[in-house]
């Protein structure tokens, strides 16, 4: 097993990375970084810890989303949804981040500002 140093959200760590895996860790540290700079540059959550916790959430979320979507040939049967809904899907989106948000900083408390 190979080490590799990576850099996510400007802090660098050494990785364990099985031998061939180097892609998938790159495309896995590129998805972390990317959704950790998503939220911090949103400017709602200040600590590294909650973003950290947010960001695996946020792919997890979108792991089985992608896991229970239907198969791209099924969907292209389907009624194509309007503007209407699709703003309404993203506010019920949004809506639902926020209490999630809310939820992760009642159960950290004030774990996120010792960092």
């Amino acid at each position: 097993m190979k080490q590799r140093e990576v850099t996510i959200l400007g802090q660098t760590y050494i990785l364990g990375c099985p031998d061939g895996g180097e892609a998938l860790l790159s495309a896995a540290v590129a998805s972390v970084d990317r959704e950790m700079s998503a939220i911090r540059d949103a400017g709602k959550v200040k600590a590294r810890e909650r973003m950290a916790v947010l960001a695996a959430l946020n792919l997890a979320y979108q792991r089985a989303d992608a896991q229970r979507s239907p198969p791209l040939a099924a969907a292209s049967h389907a009624a194509p949804a309007g503007a209407e809904g699709a703003v309404a899907g993203q506010a019920g989106a949004d809506a639902a981040i926020e209490r999630l948000i809310r939820r992760i900083d009642t159960a950290l408390g004030d774990d996120g500002h010792l960092l």
